[in-house]
């Protein structure tokens, strides 16, 4: 079974426009046969796995001792690890796809980790290569323009593209995000 790391915020509540979207795309993965993993606690963790769960997906938490609570209640498989840099590169090594839901700074820390070792091929000696990773906009366009930008510095070229953008699909809704990763995997 394939396996898809969400990335997301551990704010959104219950209600909110946020976390309904993550737990339709937890039941549109599910629905779609992908297990899902992600950090394991609440927000869009405990959304996606929860829909998820409720379409009878099998659901990962890759969990942390730093932080003593346990996984939410809809995690079927924790994975305890002993530090931050750990947990990281186990939600990275896991999975077969990446989603990029709204988040802070862990969220862009996952997203930057993941971009990074694609960009740089360290994925590939580590996992086995390139896999998709697909970004919610419009929250992180603002992330995605700087970083075009980057095309401004070799030589002063505006139309040069850095290799790193191709690495990233943008989505605007679960439905999209499932439809591109059917094309990927």
């Amino acid at each position: 079974m394939k396996m898809v790391t969400v990335f997301g915020s551990s704010l959104p509540a219950e209600g909110s426009t946020a976390y309904a979207e993550a737990r339709r795309l937890g039941r549109l993965l599910a629905e779609a046969g992908y297990a899902v993993c992600n950090g394991g606690y609440g927000g869009l963790m405990e959304a996606s796995a929860r829909g998820a769960h409720e379409a009878g997906g099998h659901t990962i938490g890759i969990t942390c001792v730093i932080w003593p609570r346990p996984a939410n209640r809809y995690i079927v498989e924790e994975v305890r690890t002993q530090n931050f840099p750990e947990r990281l590169m186990t939600l990275i090594e896991r999975a077969d796809a990446y989603v990029v839901l709204p988040g802070g700074t862990g969220t862009l820390a996952e997203l930057s980790l993941a971009w990074e070792m694609m960009n740089k091929g360290s994925l590939s000696k580590t996992v086995g290569g390139r896999k998709p990773l697909l970004v919610m906009a419009p929250y992180w366009q603002a992330v995605i323009d700087c970083l075009q930008q980057e095309g401004q510095l070799k030589n002063g070229d505006p139309n040069w593209i850095a290799p790193a953008m191709d690495i990233v699909t943008l989505f605007k809704t679960p439905e999209q995000a499932v439809e591109e990763l059917r094309k990927s995997l």
